[in-house]
C-alpha cells in the first residue's frame, strides 16, 4: 500500500481521473520479476474487500513456493493443481465434494 502525493503512479497505472484531480481505487499486485499477477480498479462508490486482498496475495505465495495453481475460491491450506490437462482433472476428482 503506498500513497501517490504527485500522482505518478496513479498516471503509470492509468487509474488518474485527471478531471477530478483524484484517482480510482486501484490494486495492483506485482510479483517477484515485475509482473503485474492481479488488478482490481474500482470506481469511487465501490469500496475494496481487504479478505480477498490477503487471499490474493496468499494465493501468489502459494504459487510461488509450490508452481501450483490456485482454483477458484481458493483458500490459504487448499489444495493447488498443477496446470495441465492432466492436473486439472486430477484436482477435480479429488476436490468434487469441495467444489
Amino acid at each position: 500500500i503506498v500513497a501517490d502525493f504527485n500522482k505518478q503512479i496513479s498516471k503509470d497505472y492509468d487509474v488518474l481521473v485527471d478531471d477530478l484531480g483524484a484517482s480510482y481505487r486501484g490494486l495492483f499486485l506485482i510479483d517477484k520479476e515485475g509482473i503485474v499477477r492481479h488488478q482490481i480498479v474500482n470506481d469511487e462508490p465501490l469500496g475494496r474487500n481487504m479478505d480477498e486482498v490477503v487471499r490474493i496475495v496468499e494465493a501468489l505465495q502459494f504459487f510461488e513456493k509450490n508452481g501450483q495453481v490456485c482454483a477458484a475460491g481458493w483458500q490459504k491450506g487448499d489444495a493447488g493443481m498443477v496446470n495441465t490437462a492432466e492436473g486439472v482433472a486430477s484436482y477435480l476428482k479429488e476436490n468434487a465434494d469441495n467444489l
